[in-house]
């Protein structure tokens, strides 16, 4: 009973937050002619609502693609359409074609942060709450501790209910997925996270490790069993949700291949803006769009990605066990943010909610994880507006896992996941005796020099000469970061002798 009174508190807490960075400034307001994320959501309810299904992704003198063209997947625009049908109820002109472009006001703005509110409090708290309270072999004290820590991550309070977008309904079918699969309940995991693939295409970060677990879980069973009657129940739970999602637009063919061109756009180039990953700190020293040709950057991309996510989902194909999937969600999302084609800078949201779901198992990496991803969508946050919501839910959050988990006491290779490949290094690495204390070091020198760039980046002028320097020095430092994080999660899964005790029990 204390444990529920506890998460309540918890969740009224982090609805607080919610809420009061929602009273903040948000992406675009203001700024005509394009505005921002925010008059792209009012514009899919302006199109969804006035317009038939099959001018929805379509360019035509009433829906003109280049002005925040629908570019999202089915249950996105179905989202969009019932916010509208509210809207349309509430005021007319907030979702009134053609002259609704653009529209701004207080009672607006209030019924669009609600609809944010809404879906978080629906979809993503509720799978957060309970993911929390059915962790195995964890206090109850533990469980509410790891549940205020993922509800309180600024990175995802900020961008959905600061920068403005729904980021939180597709997280959170992907973690009601996670969930059903930690409870063996395969066929309802791969439903919810086929509606999490439907609502955003990039959620296909999360795609190999939910495919690699259960095709190993059925190779376990045997497959010419109880795992191939699992293989074809799955394949048709998968197909029959697809085609729930898409049926009113699977009567034409040239309707599927429109919206799949509007979900994967290759003419937009290798990454937007200053993004936090390999190929935007690499055009620093050397223009690759410049010098490599589009095709080719698509192919050397995939390529990378690929190879990058190969070990983990291999390990996880051969031993499937629900910790190793996990850790394989948080290893290839990394990887496709790192090295995949067209990355904005918000999709480590992708990275950072399955980091989330170990904060518990690893608190100390997973907290400088999570600090790092929201600070490398600072200079978004700036252009926004958002710097006070920032500056007060950063330390905020490092201080609730610093008091949840006591992180600097837990730097040990055991605490780290790391006793099994220390042990593979012993008599070769004499300093891995102080490895605590140099990785206490590096995470409080870290902080010291997000911190100050934080600073510059709000207080300082950039030279004329140089004016993106702020920018890219966020960038390249939260890239750096997220290599040696890459290197340090396929080494946890590599090397995890847990995985061989999990998988006896699916067996």
């Amino acid at each position: 009973m204390e444990k529920w009174s506890l998460m309540t508190i918890t969740v009224l807490l982090a609805l607080t937050v919610r809420w009061a960075v929602s009273l903040g400034s948000y992406s675009g307001a203001g700024k005509p002619p394009m505005y921002g994320d925010y008059e792209a959501q009012r514009h899919w309810q302006e199109i969804t609502y006035n317009l038939p299904i099959r001018q929805w992704y379509f360019n035509t003198s009433d829906n003109n693609l280049l002005y925040w063209g629908l570019d999202y997947p089915p249950l996105t625009a179905y989202h969009s359409f019932v916010c509208a049908y509210i809207a349309k109820l509430i005021n007319p002109d907030w979702v009134a074609l053609h002259s609704s472009r653009g529209y701004e006001s207080q009672p607006h703005k209030l019924f669009m942060r609600t609809t944010v509110f809404v879906a978080d409090l629906l979809v993503y708290i509720p799978a957060v709450i309970l993911y929390c309270s059915s962790l195995k072999e964890t206090s109850a004290k533990k469980k509410v501790s790891s549940a205020l820590c993922i509800l309180l991550y600024p990175g995802l309070i900020l961008i959905d209910h600061g920068h403005f977008q729904y980021n939180s309904v597709s997280l959170g079918f992907a973690l009601w997925g996670v969930l059903c699969l930690s409870h063996d309940w395969d066929l309802l995991g791969s439903v919810a996270f086929c509606l999490a693939l439907n609502y955003k295409q990039m959620e296909l970060y999360h795609s190999l490790p939910f495919f690699c677990y259960l095709l190993g879980k059925c190779f376990k069973k045997g497959l010419k069993g109880k795992g191939l009657v699992l293989l074809t129940k799955l394949a048709g739970t998968v197909v029959l949700s697809f085609a729930a999602c898409w049926l009113p637009f699977g009567t034409d063919v040239e309707q599927i291949m429109q919206v799949l061109r509007r979900l994967f756009p290759i003419d937009r180039g290798l990454f937007e803006d200053k993004v936090a990953n390999i190929w935007c700190s690499l055009s620093v020293l050397i223009k690759i769009k410049n010098v490599v040709s589009p095709q080719t950057q698509l192919k050397l991309s995939f390529a990378v990605t690929f190879l990058s996510l190969l070990p983990a989902c291999i390990k996880l194909t051969v031993q499937p066990s629900l910790r190793g999937f996990k850790f394989a969600l948080v290893s290839c999302a990394l990887s496709f943010f790192l090295f995949s084609f067209q990355v904005h800078e918000k999709s480590i949201l992708l990275v950072a909610v399955p980091v989330c779901l170990i904060i518990n198992e690893i608190p100390f990496m997973a907290t400088w994880f999570l600090l790092v991803s929201t600070f490398s969508m600072l200079p978004l946050l700036l252009r926004d507006g958002l710097l006070l919501p920032y500056a007060v839910t950063m330390p905020a959050f490092l201080a609730t896992c610093l008091a949840s988990f006591s992180i600097l006491d837990k730097t040990s290779a055991e605490d780290l996941q790391l006793k099994a490949f220390s042990l593979s290094l012993k008599g070769y690495v004499s300093w891995f005796k102080s490895f605590p204390r140099i990785v206490r070091i590096l995470f409080l020198l870290s902080l010291s020099l997000m911190g100050v760039l934080s600073l510059l980046s709000a207080a300082v002028p950039p030279p004329q000469s140089l004016p993106d320097l702020f920018p890219i020095s966020v960038s390249i430092v939260s890239c750096l970061h997220f290599l040696l994080f890459l290197v340090y999660f396929n080494v946890v899964i590599l090397w995890d002798s847990k995985n061989s005790k999990s998988q006896k029990k699916i067996s």
